[in-house]
């Protein structure tokens, strides 16, 4: 899995961290979020510090799916029990 941008949202606020691409590829997004790898701002080296900075103090983590919560899961060295992704 490659993360191509992580939010976190909390009352009445929302942070969204978009990542460089990990490797050259063809230009190319999607038409639902007009998005492409060239998008991204932060480099990928730098995703687990962006993320672990950006859920501190948080007591639960609500994911998409599972195979975001087991990604997220790995990268933050959680017990997969601490997330939830039942949304």
């Amino acid at each position: 899995m490659i993360v191509k941008e992580h939010l976190v949202a909390r009352k009445n606020v929302s942070d969204s961290f978009r990542f460089e691409n990990t490797y050259s590829m063809k230009l190319h997004g999607t038409e639902e979020n007009g998005h492409n790898w060239n998008n991204g701002h932060i480099a990928y080296h730098k995703l687990y510090t962006v993320v672990s900075e950006a859920v501190t103090g948080f007591t639960h983590i609500y994911c998409y799916d599972d195979t975001k919560f087991k990604f997220l899961s790995q990268l933050l060295g959680c017990p997969i029990l601490t997330l939830d992704y039942s949304i």
